[in-house]
């Protein structure tokens, strides 16, 4: 189980190997993606809170990456963090993500990416519930939740 001291040690000492990396050109990712998902993975931008219905989804199943459909997330450590962003625990594996220490916006965070094709997901917090006490706050639409 991961904790925030690992997770700080990934962001400053690099991170795990992705099993697999997908790379693509601009033009690849702008033909893939709808302008929001584009904008959100690929400028590391934030969709609005409470805008996206994946939110208030509790049941089974797994979140992949709307770009590559790496297995990110698993629904079992998803809770509801009354942000209006998705909220996990726990990734699926060690090296589903990237880290990387954000001080854009006056704040000192933690960025998370997927580790395989470097799409901004969102930032992970050291106040989650417990045991990990983590709060990985993912955009929905850098998501696609399949059933499990």
């Amino acid at each position: 189980m991961l904790k925030w001291q690992d997770v700080i040690a990934f962001a400053r000492d690099g991170n795990p190997r992705p099993a697999r990396r997908v790379e693509k050109s601009e033009a690849e990712w702008r033909a893939q993606l709808s302008p929001e998902q584009y904008r959100v993975t690929r400028q590391a931008g934030t969709e609005r809170a409470f805008s996206n219905p994946m939110c208030g989804l509790l049941e089974p199943g797994r979140y992949h990456c709307i770009g590559c459909d790496s297995l990110l997330f698993d629904a079992g450590e998803k809770f509801d963090s009354g942000t209006g962003w998705p909220s996990f625990t726990q990734p699926a594996t060690v090296e589903a993500i990237a880290y990387r220490l954000d001080e854009s916006h006056g704040m000192q965070r933690v960025e998370t990416m997927c580790n395989t094709c470097d799409a901004h997901l969102g930032h992970v917090f050291p106040d989650g519930p417990p045991p990990s006490g983590l709060r990985y706050c993912m955009n929905a639409v850098a998501l696609r939740k399949a059933a499990d």
